[in-house]
């Protein structure tokens, strides 16, 4: 199991810190990334959450999945890691 989280349905206005004080109520937050749009710079509602093992992982999911949030219900899983889709030619 990862030690990292997937958080759907964050509030666009959501700051790291205001993330790491919510998450911090299941245990140790290692790091936090909200998601941005690269030409905005705004949120697009989603980010990830490092928590520091996988039993604090399983302990955040339990505890803030469904959490309402500054008016959002959160859609907190377990961080699935990309694989790199690039293939070789030739």
């Amino acid at each position: 199991m990862s030690k990292r989280l997937y958080v759907g349905n964050i509030p666009f206005k959501l700051t790291d810190e205001e993330l790491v004080e919510a998450f911090s109520t299941s245990g140790k937050v290692i790091g936090v990334f909200i998601v941005k749009d690269k030409e905005t710079g705004k949120s697009k509602g989603y980010a990830f959450v490092e928590m520091e093992s996988e039993d604090l992982v399983k302990k955040a999911i339990v505890d803030m999945n469904g959490k309402l949030l500054s008016g959002r219900v959160l859609k907190v899983s377990e961080a699935v890691e990309r694989r790199d889709v690039r293939k070789d030619v030739g």
